[in-house]
């Protein structure tokens, strides 16, 4: 492998379509729960984007690494503190989403939306 080659394969990622049965949904709605609508929108938003089969690879990639952020009971700043204990969560998941906005369509994000309002009711 050349150089050039070897730098473009730097680049790549292999990632395929995630069914929503392969997510554990259950965990995530009870930390959303937890966390409350604030980070529940964004996590919302990046799981359709995750399971979209027009996101790039790449972006799929950074979204799930985020959605492991959210869900992973360790982290910077734990999730059993009052409020801050999920800043550095939606810092995570807005960053990422920022990243990849361009690639979020309006039908994902009603589809974000609707979960939101069945797992977290007004």
């Amino acid at each position: 492998m050349n150089d050039k080659e070897r730098s473009t394969s730097q680049y790549t990622y292999d990632a395929e379509v995630i069914d929503s049965s392969v997510i554990d949904e259950s965990l995530l709605r009870k930390v959303l729960i937890r966390a409350g609508r604030t980070i529940a929108q964004p996590a919302l938003e990046a799981l359709e984007m995750v399971m979209d089969p027009s996101t790039p690879s790449q972006a799929r990639v950074t979204m799930l690494a985020a959605l492991t952020y959210l869900i992973m009971p360790i982290d910077l700043v734990p999730d059993l503190i009052p409020i801050a204990g999920f800043s550095d969560d939606l810092v995570a998941l807005t960053a990422v989403i920022s990243l990849w906005q361009t690639h979020i369509t309006p039908e994902m994000r009603n589809k974000a939306r609707q979960k939101l309002d069945r797992w977290l009711p007004l």
